[in-house]
């Protein structure tokens, strides 16, 4: 299931470049239901490539989106729950995958030259309007939005994990509070 809400929120949103939901999403799933989450994300990077065909993104996705549960899922579990840190987390990430998407694209176009790093420069630059959009939306997304999920995700895990020890850092106050 979530994978599949992945993928439809993925592609709810694909006639928006760079407006995107699975950094929040993936986020979520790593930080309330752990390795769980991570799997699901491994999911969905798999189907993505039935949906859009493959390319050097498909590398990019393996290596990204699985990190982005994976943090949280650290940051869960060392007790995180404050918005700050949680949103600045996330604009790391997509910072990064703005680095690594590029590493990628110009290392398997391009190869390793003596002018690689003018050539990633360059090609890092190209896309920096698409990162600044998914930064914006994710600077949004992540204070507002973040905290009342996970709440939500908390208890549906309950619902359906009611034995299960709680090894993660469950959102405890309003968010509002905050």
């Amino acid at each position: 299931m979530m994978a599949a809400i992945l993928t439809g929120g993925k592609l709810a949103l694909a006639v928006i470049p760079n407006v995107e939901v699975v950094t929040l999403l993936s986020a979520l799933y790593g930080y309330v239901f752990g390795w769980l989450g991570v799997a699901a994300i491994l999911v969905f990077v798999s189907v993505e490539p039935l949906i859009w065909g493959v390319g050097t993104w498909v590398i990019t996705y393996y290596l990204y989106w699985p990190l982005v549960g994976m943090v949280f899922l650290f940051l869960s579990r060392l007790g995180v729950r404050r918005r700050v840190p949680l949103t600045a987390s996330a604009l790391l990430l997509v910072v990064w995958f703005g680095v690594l998407s590029s590493l990628v694209d110009v290392g398997l176009f391009t190869g390793y030259y003596e002018d690689f790093f003018r050539r990633f420069g360059i090609y890092y630059a190209r896309g920096i309007v698409f990162y600044l959009v998914e930064l914006a939306c994710n600077a949004v997304l992540f204070p507002l939005l973040f905290p009342p999920l996970a709440r939500v995700l908390y208890d549906i895990k309950g619902r359906f994990f009611p034995c299960r020890e709680e090894k993660t850092a469950k959102p405890e106050k309003d968010p509002r509070e905050e």
